[in-house]
């Protein structure tokens, strides 16, 4: 007893330092921000905003997305998003990041049990838990984890494999329990949060044969074991159906298969060298992106094809090889578990051809495989006659480097996933032939007044997707700013021709165009086509409202508001117009001080863009003494202070910017810019 109290001291004690570095390598990813398809799954998707609706995210899929071509049923992750919403009162990025974070805490918790029984299953060693706690850190800590864990939205990967995990763990932990089927409740619940549970049956299937009736791979092609083999699918079979069942009924609410466009054989072909990146990335995590600039490869002859195809026969003869001892096992189920989730996404033609946080899943089974053989090596090389300190010195200060090389490159790709504009400058350095990622770091640029950059990035996107409709929205919104209507005018047209996936944005952007320029009637006509193509959405809504009050329209503005509060009840702005539209109230009563506003407004833009930073904030001080709650004067005041290099006073006005309009993009870039500068000093 003595000896053992002993030798659990350290081993508790290494588990609490390694969670403290897993704490510090994400200590500085809980205020990044919304990124990619958070802005319509989260920021723009009003039924988030209440836990009224948590029950109807299980049957109403235009409550996962504002965007028709993304709705869908993942009720869960939609829960989740609700309480994180519910916890902050508020769309702040902490309390969905913290969110994520204790998911991943405990999934990586039950990953260490796992990972405990399936080595204990193969061989006998004391080193065990220790084994198994390197192998969970390993996994916990590694760098490429970090994409998944800071794309909001991807708590889906985190949810998914988190139930799949549990129900794994319920079967192999506790045989005798399942003939109770405990383990199928947590995998009908992962069926919630995203299409990949199906896989659990597969892992399952090798783990019984490998493991617990000790088939070999080769031996699963012996009528010898035709009849084992059966037994297995019959004992698997209740799981299947249920978990097919549930996966039935939430694709049948899928209103699209927009992100499935590239043809499916030379997709197919592409995936096998797309394995070779995500191998290789588990040991070297470098070049990782949000966004890749990977294409299919077209030439079956393309020598990354001949790479692709000789890796997945290594790794084919490997899984054979390792299945038919005892202790190498573990290295074959690791390789197969690897192999099978990465399935789904090889099969399916998605647009990206390879997405960083698809390693996800996948790892925890090329953990163990990697595991396992450094578990082997150590036994081999402590069986020799050589020094067994300087042996296990080694081997230490290896795990202390992998680790700490690896929760530093978690620090670093937390940095990069703080704003938009660094997320994305950072797609332009790793994927430099993405429109996609150019695009979007042009959109950053923008959104803190850098207008000249940005449409130099907006070109090179142009390069490479001379066809993208959001682009060219872009592009429009850039020449409506910087006074080039005629330039912007033809672009939004340009996006409404393009726009192939019936999105709403370029109409929604065009409406808004025209009314700033009080052009109603076909401000009205726009408008009302954005509203039609999504009519679950606010914003265009709250266009027509603002059209509807500029040109006195108060019947329309009234049951625009209802409709609103249909959609959003605790809308501040639906009970605005509502009472507007009863009142006959137009929401601007000085029609010449807004237009005086306007006019001054963008003259501190003209002034902005002809690099005459200090004279743009004279005007917007003279905007403010005719409106002192204009964001608009304070944005701009603080994008000249930025390129003034006056970091606080750009700091000071983006604050009150945001203050008075919480959902100002600009503002926030701008500050978040003048912030990031102001700690270099």
């Amino acid at each position: 007893m003595k000896d053992n109290s002993k030798s659990k001291i350290p081993f508790f004690v290494i588990g609490f330092l390694l969670f403290g570095m897993l704490i510090l390598s994400y200590s500085n990813h809980f205020n990044n921000t919304f990124h990619f398809d958070d802005s319509h799954t989260i920021e723009s998707n009003p039924y988030i905003k209440s836990l009224d609706n948590c029950w109807a995210f299980f049957y109403s899929p235009q409550m996962f997305s504002s965007l028709p071509s993304h709705w869908g049923l993942r009720p869960l992750v939609s829960v989740s998003l609700a309480i994180d919403y519910w916890m902050g009162n508020s769309l702040n990025p902490f309390y969905f990041q913290l969110s994520t974070f204790i998911w991943y805490i405990l999934l990586c918790i039950i990953l260490f049990f796992i990972y405990q029984k399936l080595i204990n299953q193969s061989i006998e060693f004391k080193w065990t838990a220790y084994s198994a706690l390197f192998i969970t850190a390993w996994y916990a800590l590694h760098t490429a984890n970090a994409e998944t864990i800071n794309y909001i939205i991807s708590r889906s990967d985190v949810l998914s494999t988190f139930f799949i995990l549990v129900s794994f763990s319920l079967f192999i932990l506790y045989p005798n329990k399942r003939k109770w089927y405990l383990y199928i409740i947590p995998a009908v619940l992962g069926v919630f949060t995203k299409e990949t549970v199906l896989t659990l049956v597969i892992i399952l299937f090798f783990y019984i044969n490998l493991f617990e009736k000790n088939i070999s791979i080769a031996d699963h092609f012996k009528k010898k074991q035709f009849q084992s083999i059966l037994k297995t699918i019959l004992t698997l079979l209740p799981l299947f159906f249920c978990i097919a069942a549930v996966q039935f009924y939430t694709l049948s609410f899928a209103h699209s298969t927009k992100d499935i466009s590239n043809p499916l054989g030379y997709y197919i072909l592409t995936q096998p060298y797309v394995w070779v990146r995500y191998f290789i990335a588990f040991f070297i995590p470098a070049n990782l992106t949000a966004d890749s600039d990977w294409g299919v490869i077209m030439n079956v002859f393309d020598e990354r094809i001949i790479i692709g195809l000789i890796f997945i026969s290594g790794l084919i003869y490997t899984i054979f090889k390792t299945s038919v001892k005892q202790e190498t096992k573990p290295i074959a189920f690791g390789l197969i578990w690897f192999s099978v989730t990465l399935l789904p996404t090889s099969i399916a033609p998605f647009a990206e051809v390879t997405n960083d946080h698809r390693m996800f899943f996948p790892f925890i089974g090329l953990a163990l495989a990697v595991g396992q053989t450094i578990n082997l090596l150590f036994i081999e090389l402590s069986n020799k006659k050589i020094n067994q300190k300087l042996i296990q010195l080694g081997f230490i200060l290896a795990i202390i480097c992998t680790l700490s090389l690896n929760a530093y490159g978690v620090y670093q790709r937390n940095k990069v996933w703080k704003t938009e504009e660094s997320l994305w400058y950072d797609v332009t350095i790793k994927s430099p032939a993405n429109g996609r990622g150019l695009m979007n770091y042009g959109l950053a640029l923008m959104s803190r007044g850098d207008y000249a950059n940005a449409n130099i990035y907006f070109q090179k996107a142009l390069i490479y997707n001379p066809y993208y409709d959001v682009l060219y929205t872009n592009i429009a919104i850039l020449k409506a700013a910087t006074l080039q209507p005629e330039e912007a005018e033809l672009n939004f047209k340009k996006a409404i021709e393009f726009n192939k996936e019936s999105s709403q944005s370029p109409y929604l952007f065009y409406a808004a165009f025209l009314k700033n320029n009080k052009r109603y009637e076909e401000a009205e006509t726009i408008g009302l086509t954005a509203q039609k193509i999504n009519s679950y959405n606010t914003e265009p809504l709250e266009l027509l409202a603002l059209i509807y009050s500029e040109t006195a329209q108060w019947d329309k503005l009234t049951a625009t508001a209802n409709k609103i509060l249909a959609i959003d009840p605790s809308s501040e702005k639906g009970k605005t117009f509502l009472k507007n539209g009863q009142e006959r109230k137009p929401i601007e009563t000085n029609t010449s001080t807004s237009k005086s506003v306007a006019d001054l407004i963008n003259k501190s833009l003209l002034l902005y863009n002809e690099k005459q930073y200090q004279k743009c904030i004279d005007v917007c001080n003279e905007v403010l003494k005719i409106d002192p709650n204009n964001a608009d004067a304070y944005n701009n005041i603080g994008a000249a202070y930025n390129e003034l290099k006056e970091w606080q006073k750009a700091i000071d006005a983006c604050t009150k910017a945001l203050q008075l309009n919480p959902k100002h993009k600009f503002a926030n870039g701008n500050l978040n810019w003048a912030k990031s500068e102001l700690k270099k000093q």
